[in-house]
């Protein structure tokens, strides 16, 4: 079974390379883009068929691993087999 997590800046976090992001958009005339918000994606791939067992597996990874919970959240945004 592979998860797929998202990590990202909480919303009142500064994030200086997504403004980075933003403000290169801008200049390559993507004057629509308003705000960028950067984070990290992680999939992963686990040794289990059950999806209650996956689930808490991944969910102890973010809490002690893959977030920091002061100024980062995560979400897992799908689980395949």
């Amino acid at each position: 079974m592979k998860a797929v997590v998202c990590v990202m800046l909480k919303p009142d976090v500064l994030d200086p390379q997504g403004r980075a992001i933003q403000r290169a958009c801008v200049t390559l005339g993507y004057d629509r883009v308003v705000d960028v918000r950067q984070g990290k994606v992680f999939e992963i791939e686990l040794r289990t068929e059950d999806r209650a067992t996956a689930e808490g597996l991944v969910r102890e990874l973010c809490e002690k691993l893959l977030a920091n919970g002061v100024i980062e959240d995560w979400r897992i945004e799908r689980f395949a087999d």
